[in-house]
C-alpha cells in the first residue's frame, strides 16, 4: 500500500507544526515555501554584530512546542530549550510612573495595590474571572473546530453556554476593565492585551481579558537562541522525521477537480497529493491559489488586524532599567486606537514596545550594547505613504524614549533595520500586512474566522494565524492540532 501524501503551502510556525503532526499520522509530507527560509514571521537578521528576531517576540505556553517533539517520544530539551522569566514586563508612563509585572500573582496583586491604589480584592477578583473565562472556553474556542456540530454537543461546551453571562461578551475589554478598576493606568495595562491579537480594547469583547491570564498565570519564557530558534528547531526536527521542505518554491495554484483537491501547481509543475494544507493567509489563499472557488465573502471582508512598524536598532549602550519586554505607554490610549482602526493613521504619540533579547543572550549584541526591537502598532496597509510615516514616526519614537528614559537615544543608534506593513505583506503574504489576519473587534469575530477545513473541497485544510483559532504562536500551534484532528475525522458534520 502506497504511503499517503500531504502537501503544505507555507513554512510558517503552523505549517511546520502541521507537517510534524501529519507525519505522525503516517503521511509523507512536503512543505512548499516561497521564501528561501522557513519560519514565516519567525525569522531573524544579523547586522553589524547585532542579531534581531524579526517577528513575534513574546513566548508563552511553551508546552505547545514541547508536545510536537513528544509526539515521537523525543525529549524536547534535546532540540529546544527555554527559560522562564521572573519579570514579565516593565511598564513606563510619561509622568514617571514605572511598574514591573513579576511572575507571581500574589506579588502582582500586592504591588499593583500599592502602585495603583486599587483594592486587593478587586484585583484578585479580576484575575480569577479571567481564569474562569479561559477554563470555560479553552476547549470550545481554542482546541476544537468551531465548525463541527459535535463540538457544540460536548459537556464542556454546554457548561460554557450556561455560564455565558460571566464572559463579558457584550462589553468591550475597556468597559470590562473599568468595571473592576478606577485607576486609568491599571486599566490601560490590562487594555494592552487586545493588541495580542491585533485588536482595539475599545471594540474587542471583554472575553479577551483571558489573554492576560495566559501570560500572568502560565508565565512568559525566553527560548534559548531567540524566537527564531522555535521555528528552526521544529524545522530540523521535521526534517529528521522525513518531512521535505522545498524553499524558493512559490505555489501558483491549488489544483481541484469538482469538489476535491488533487494537488499543487508549483512553478509549472504538478504535485499530486492526498491532502493539502494551506498555511498562507486565508485572504491570499482564496485570491491567489483558489481563484475559481466560491469565496467566503463575510470572512474575507472582516476588518484587518493592526500591523506594525518596527525599528531594529543596535544601541551602543546598556539600559539597566529595561528588561526583555518593555512598554512605554501613550498618554491617550483611546485616541491611539481610534487613529489605527477608524482613521487608518499612525498616532503621533504611540505606545512603544521595546524587546531586547541581549538581556538574555549577550551574544545578540556587541559588548556594552543592546539590540532593540522597537515596535509601534499601526494600521494595516491601505495605501498610506509609509516612507513618510517611517521618517515622522522615528522622530516621535525617539522623542518619547528620550523623555521617559531621560536619555538621548539618537547618537546611540549605530545600525538600523526597518519593517513596515508593506514589507510584512511582501515577505509573509499577510493581506495588507496585518499581523493576525482579521481583527477581533467584533463579538462574533471568533465565529467568522475561516474553519480549519474547506466545506467546498474535500481534503483541503487551513492553518495559521488568519484562521481558527487566531493569531500568535500558541494559537497557530493549536490550529495545526485542529487540522490533524480534522484529518482524522474526515466525515465532517458542518454547521
Amino acid at each position: 500500500m502506497n504511503q499517503p501524501t500531504a502537501h503544505i503551502i507555507g513554512a510558517g510556525i503552523a505549517g511546520i507544526a502541521s507537517s510534524i503532526r501529519l507525519t505522525k499520522l503516517g503521511y509523507k509530507v512536503h512543505v512548499f515555501e516561497a521564501n528561501p527560509h522557513t519560519g514565516g514571521k519567525l525569522h531573524a537578521v544579523e547586522q553589524n554584530g547585532y542579531r534581531f528576531d524579526l517577528g513575534p517576540s513574546l513566548f508563552t505556553m511553551p508546552h505547545l512546542v514541547d508536545e510536537l517533539f513528544e509526539l515521537f517520544d523525543e525529549n524536547p530539551k534535546s532540540y529546544f530549550d527555554y527559560i522562564k522569566k521572573k519579570n514579565l514586563c516593565n511598564y513606563f508612563w510619561e509622568d514617571g510612573t514605572q511598574f514591573q509585572v513579576k511572575d507571581s500573582l500574589a506579588k502582582f496583586i500586592e504591588e499593583a495595590h500599592i502602585t495603583f491604589n486599587e483594592p486587593k480584592a478587586k484585583i484578585e477578583a479580576y484575575l480569577n474571572r479571567n481564569k474562569l473565562k479561559y477554563d470555560l472556553t479553552q476547549e470550545l474556542f481554542l482546541e476544537k473546530s468551531l465548525h463541527k456540530a459535535k463540538t457544540f454537543l460536548s459537556v464542556s461546551t454546554l457548561k460554557a453556554i450556561f455560564q455565558m453571562y460571566k464572559l463579558h461578551l457584550n462589553d468591550s475589554l475597556n468597559t470590562t476593565n473599568q468595571k473592576y478598576f478606577s485607576n486609568p493606568k491599571l486599566i490601560q495595562l490590562f487594555n494592552r492585551y487586545a493588541t495580542y491579537n491585533g485588536s482595539s480594547p475599545y471594540k474587542t469583547p471583554g472575553i479577551m481579558s483571558m489573554i492576560s491570564h495566559l501570560e500572568m498565570y502560565y508565565g512568559t519564557f525566553y527560548p534559548k537562541g531567540g524566537m527564531h530558534q522555535i521555528s528552526q528547531s521544529l524545522t530540523e526536527f521535521a526534517k529528521s522525521k522525513g518531512v521535505e521542505f522545498h524553499l524558493n518554491s512559490k505555489v501558483d495554484h491549488i489544483v481541484t477537480d469538482r469538489n476535491r483537491v488533487k494537488g499543487l501547481d508549483v512553478k509549472g509543475r504538478f504535485y499530486g497529493s492526498d491532502l493539502v494544507v494551506s498555511n498562507m493567509d486565508i485572504f491570499s489563499s482564496y485570491t491567489s491559489l483558489l481563484k475559481e472557488a466560491k469565496k467566503p465573502k463575510k470572512t474575507l471582508a472582516q476588518e484587518r488586524s493592526s500591523s506594525a512598524l518596527i525599528f531594529y536598532w543596535g544601541i551602543k549602550k546598556e539600559f539597566p532599567e529595561l528588561d526583555l519586554h518593555n512598554i512605554l505607554f501613550s498618554d491617550n490610549y483611546q485616541a491611539e486606537f481610534d487613529a489605527i482602526f477608524n482613521q487608518k493613521k499612525v498616532y503621533h504619540d504611540p505606545t512603544i514596545y521595546i524587546n531586547i533579547t541581549s538581556k538574555e543572550e549577550k551574544t545578540d549584541a556587541p559588548p556594552n550594547s543592546e539590540n532593540w526591537f522597537v515596535m509601534i502598532n499601526v494600521p494595516a496597509n491601505y495605501g498610506q505613504n509609509w516612507e513618510e510615516i517611517r521618517s515622522t514616526l522615528k522622530k516621535h519614537v525617539i522623542d518619547k524614549i528620550n523623555r521617559i528614559l531621560g536619555t538621548d537615544i539618537a547618537p546611540l543608534i549605530e545600525t538600523e533595520y526597518v519593517w513596515d506593513p508593506v514589507e510584512i505583506e511582501k515577505s509573509t503574504s499577510s493581506h495588507r500586512g496585518s499581523l493576525y489576519g482579521a481583527s477581533s473587534n467584533d463579538q462574533m469575530a471568533a465565529f467568522l474566522r475561516h474553519p480549519n477545513f474547506s466545506k467546498q473541497f474535500k481534503n483541503l485544510y487551513f492553518c495559521g494565524g488568519s484562521v481558527h483559532p487566531g493569531g500568535g504562536i500558541p494559537l497557530c500551534l493549536l490550529s495545526s492540532k485542529i487540522v490533524a484532528d480534522c484529518v482524522l475525522d474526515s466525515n465532517h458534520e458542518y454547521v
